[in-house]
């Protein structure tokens, strides 16, 4: 079929899609057809003079009538031969007579067609440059088939007579060249003499790769025959030693010695002398050698009976425990509680502590510290994430590249049996299908039984009991109940800005001027600027973020003393504003309006204490209570004792006593992405209930916590102390906790407490009394007289 385009002939072919495979102009090729488009391009060729387009797609599968699916060069071809087969299969033999550049793709009468424009090329020009790059790529040619034996030498004769380039081109990068993707930059080249040379280009390159191969071959060939020789030597001399009764080799006279001179106990000697004649007996050179070694200086390695010499001068250890950490005291009165009573029992066990707290308040530094204080090594053990319980206890020797657990290898990393030994983020460890890594800390953390500890590879015991473990996290809720049983529980509290103050003025500032290469003469700041630091930039329950800043503030300072050549700096309010920018936070609560239907909560978080904003509404509805805010499972049974402690107690609240059956409310806390659960926000959502559902506003300057039973009981809740700094952050003027936590103010520093009115409640009563601007009134029945 032909038609005009732009001046042009355009003639149409049936187009035959081919998938990892391509045809040569003169060339045959014999393949199956069965795809439906494929079988309606050779039928169309059938009906007209056999003449069908070759094509190559350029990704498997179904292609796209669009022109971009296809290399842009085929292979027109005469269909010779059609053979039918089983299945709906026809095999065809098809030769190939010319090049074809694609023009277009198009679908027609259910299969592809393409339009090519006619080119009327002259016939090649035989010119020197052509015959000398023809010759190139037979010189080329022959190196390459030399190199890579691919060829037998009549077949390279065949090709080196052949006189036509453009017939010669084609049938080397048929017979020789391995991928499809070179055969096609060589179909898809119009021009011969650059066809030769992209020929010559493509030899070189795979004759450069075939002598790699080649050197790296004879390398191995090299390597193998020197093992056969040293393993054949080895077993000459193997058997030599034998006869002469030598069989032991030095090597295990030298770890017999070694064993001699360890303590080890009756198990782990006899464990290890058993694998020193095992090793005696092995061939040279056989594999389990190495594996035989490494298990026997494992065991050697090991701190059988090296312990550091601990530090029993409290005064002493108070010093060092107070150099770098400011507060802390229930963390250091616990450590010189230890100290002391180490003087008087020597052979105490060490104690497994926890120490739990928000990020930022010094947990993991302070065990660092207390292992310079004791006087004892430092090991430390970061749990987050961890989820195969051969972390713990190590693999099983049976398995290839087996090694001990990070317990073992921390203590040998030591060198002695008392380490202080820390457990880091022991709250975010989780389980898949290796095993539980909790469980396996089960018998580590229990001062009972730890003193025979069986790692998976060591197969021995060994006492850990000396060891002084101490953990750390943010929350203890996702720690297994069995393992939180087995330890001591220190609580960590968020520091208070007084706290912040003191170790900003102490450590922290003089750690950056260090850091960053200054002298404390040459930048200084008042306390007044650094609290002023601390309340308006920062909000944390412990100070990292604080010391970001300070470290800003230095870097700042260090580019101004360059530019002016000042050799002091001093950080006064100005300076710092145009450091920092404008204030982050504001500790005065902006005043407010009593607002109805938003109460300020309390919220004890990993992070610290949180000002929690609850709201209610109600619409018109069917009863429907909605909670939204990510509310955990506890959070939510409190919002339905809250609406049923409601509904109960609808006459004091002055509600209609079916009132439930005409409104939905609709409870939310926002910060939807953070999940939220607990019970002490039981007083806070009766209160928010109470307010949308009698429409009288809730004092702005309240914050309240406390969990609610269905008789309105206010229950006692923990995380006070960070609660109230919360409150204290946010300018809160009213506070009011359960009536039992009165006893807990006592940790709250005196400057916290006189911001506000603390209001015990021991029931809800009194919570609404003081939240609400007013007491609702008691609802009175309509009178039913007519």
């Amino acid at each position: 079929m032909a038609f005009q385009q732009n001046n042009a002939k355009i003639t149409a072919y049936p187009l035959l899609p081919l998938q990892g495979a391509m045809l040569f102009p003169q060339m045959a090729l014999n393949f199956d057809v069965g795809r439906a488009f494929s079988l309606a391009a050779l039928e169309a060729a059938m009906e007209a003079d056999r003449q069908i387009l070759l094509v190559t797609q350029k990704k498997e599968g179904q292609p796209e009538s669009t022109k971009d699916a296809f290399y842009p060069v085929g292979t027109l071809g005469t269909i010779l031969q059609i053979m039918n087969l089983p299945g709906d299969v026809i095999r065809i033999l098809v030769e190939g007579s010319k090049r074809v550049p694609l023009d277009t793709v198009y679908e027609d009468r259910g299969g592809l067609w393409a339009g090519v424009k006619e080119d009327g090329r002259a016939p090649i020009p035989v010119t020197t440059e052509l015959i000398a790059t023809h010759t190139a790529a037979k010189h080329n040619l022959a190196d390459y088939i030399h190199t890579s034996e691919q060829m037998t030498p009549e077949a390279l004769d065949g090709l080196l007579s052949m006189e036509d380039p453009e017939g010669f081109a084609d049938a080397v990068a048929s017979s020789v060249l391995p991928k499809l993707e070179d055969r096609m930059d060589i179909l898809c080249e119009m021009n011969v003499q650059r066809r030769l040379e992209l020929l010559s280009a493509k030899l070189l390159r795979d004759m450069e790769l075939a002598d790699i191969e080649k050197s790296i071959q004879l390398k191995i060939k090299k390597a193998m025959e020197k093992n056969q020789k040293d393993y054949y030597l080895r077993e000459q001399l193997h058997a030599v030693q034998t006869e002469l009764g030598e069989g032991d080799g030095s090597e295990a006279v030298a770890l017999r010695e070694r064993m001699e001179k360890t303590n080890l106990n009756e198990e782990a000697r006899d464990k290890c002398l058993k694998e020193i004649e095992r090793l005696s007996k092995m061939s040279p050179g056989t594999p389990e050698i190495t594996m035989s070694l490494n298990y026997i200086e494992w065991i050697l390695d090991l701190p059988w009976d090296k312990t550091t010499e601990d530090n029993l001068d409290l005064e002493s250890a108070r010093k060092v425990l107070s150099e770098d950490h400011y507060g802390l005291e229930k963390v250091k009165e616990r450590i010189i509680e230890y100290l002391a009573v180490l003087q008087v029992k020597k052979d105490l066990k060490g104690p497994i502590l926890c120490f739990v707290g928000p990020p930022g308040v010094g947990k993991t530094s302070i065990v660092r510290a207390i292992a310079k204080a004791v006087g004892r090594k430092f090991v430390q053990m970061s749990l987050g994430g961890v989820r195969d319980e051969a972390e713990i206890r190590g693999h099983r020797r049976t398995y290839l590249g087996a090694i001990p657990g990070r317990i073992i290898s921390g203590l040998r990393q030591a060198g002695v049996q008392n380490p202080v030994f820390l457990f880091d983020e022991i709250d975010k460890m989780g389980s898949d299908s290796r095993g539980d890594p909790a469980s396996a800390l089960l018998e580590v953390l229990d001062a009972e039984q730890n003193n025979a500890f069986r790692d998976h590879y060591m197969e021995i015991p060994f006492d850990l009991s000396k060891v002084m473990f101490i953990t750390t996290a943010n929350s203890t809720d996702t720690i297994p109940a069995p393992l939180f049983d087995r330890m001591e529980i220190i609580e960590v509290p968020s520091y208070t800005e007084e706290e912040k103050l003191q170790i900003a003025s102490r450590h922290l500032f003089s750690k950056q001027l260090a850091a960053h290469g200054l002298s404390e003469d040459s930048l200084s700041i008042s306390k007044d600027q650094m609290r002023a630091v601390i309340e308006g930039y920062t909000r944390e329950a412990g100070v990292r973020t604080l010391e970001r800043t300070l470290a800003k503030l230095v870097r700042k300072s260090v580019v101004e003393m360059l530019d002016t050549a000042a050799s002091h700096l001093d950080l006064d309010e100005e300076r710092i504003h145009h450091y920092l920018g404008a204030v982050r936070y504001t500790r005065e609560m902006p005043e407010k309006e009593p607002r109805v239907g938003i109460v300020n909560g309390l919220a004890y978080t990993e992070v610290g204490g949180e000002t929690l904003e609850v709201e209610c509404t109600t619409m018109p509805g069917k009863g429907k209570l909605q909670l939204t805010g990510k509310l955990g499972d506890v959070m939510k049974e409190s919002a339905e004792a809250a609406f049923s402690w409601v509904r109960a107690h609808s006459a004091y609240l002055g509600l209609d006593p079916d009132f439930y059956s005409k409104l939905d409310v609709h409870i939310h806390l926002p910060e939807g992405a953070i999940k939220k659960d607990g019970p002490s926000a039981g007083v806070t959502l009766i209160t928010c209930l109470s307010s949308a559902l009698t429409g009288i506003p809730v004092r702005q300057d309240v914050a309240m916590t406390g969990e609610i039973t269905l008789r309105g009981r206010v229950f006692p809740i923990g995380g006070l102390k960070e609660k109230t700094l919360a409150a204290y952050r946010a300018g809160i003027r009213v506070l009011i906790i359960p009536k039992e936590n009165v006893k807990d103010l006592e940790e709250i520093p005196a400057y916290v407490l006189s911001q506000f009115r603390v209001v015990p409640a021991e029931t809800i009563e009194e919570v609404l009394k003081e939240a609400l601007i007013r007491l609702p009134e008691p609802y009175q029945a309509p009178d039913s007289a007519t």
